[in-house]
């Protein structure tokens, strides 16, 4: 059977799949995504090799949340160093971070840490490549490796390197997640 699920040419192999809920997943060929805990839902996400996730379904009493952080006013041009610094009111588990910029990099991108009681909370920085505005567009993904932030904890935000023709301006910091 051609292009079918039959496991044929083009197909899908019969025992891609183990387990009750199991999916289908691709990168460079077919994958098998496993079935996630209960009350989770799939959901895209391009910095997992398949494009997906199974994440927590945001709720009335535990909905996705997020903290926009200026680090920077808009017309100045941006400097290294630590920007800003605030407490968490609460506390915070983390499901993604971001940052945009209202004037773009120009030369070399911008990369952004974030720390917690001085602490990385990022083994991969964010990143504003050249000529970007945000870094969602960004060629290599911030990858979160302290994903809870504790309440009353120190968050302060530091940029590493500017750009080298044009540092870029108007920085803003996103955390995303929810309440802990």
């Amino acid at each position: 059977m051609s292009g079918g699920m039959g496991g044929g040419e083009g197909g899908v192999a019969e025992d891609l799949l183990t387990t009750k809920g199991d999916t289908h997943g691709y990168t460079t060929e077919n994958a098998r995504v496993a079935i996630g805990a209960d009350t989770q839902v799939l959901t895209a996400d391009s910095t997992e090799a398949l494009g997906l996730k199974w994440a927590a379904i945001p709720t009335a009493s535990n909905p996705s949340l997020s903290f926009v952080v200026a680090c920077s006013d808009e017309t100045t041009d941006l400097t290294t160093g630590q920007k800003t610094i605030f407490r968490m009111p609460y506390g915070f588990v983390l499901t993604a971070v971001r940052a945009s910029v209202t004037t773009a990099p120009t030369g070399s991108g911008m990369i952004i840490d974030i720390e917690q009681n001085g602490t990385s909370i990022l083994s991969t920085d964010i990143t504003i490549d050249a000529g970007e505005t945000s870094s969602t567009q960004a060629a290599t993904a911030p990858v979160i490796s302290t994903a809870t932030l504790i309440d009353t904890a120190q968050i302060s935000f530091d940029i590493d390197q500017i750009g080298s023709t044009n540092s870029g301006q108007g920085l803003k910091v996103y955390l995303i997640g929810s309440k802990s």
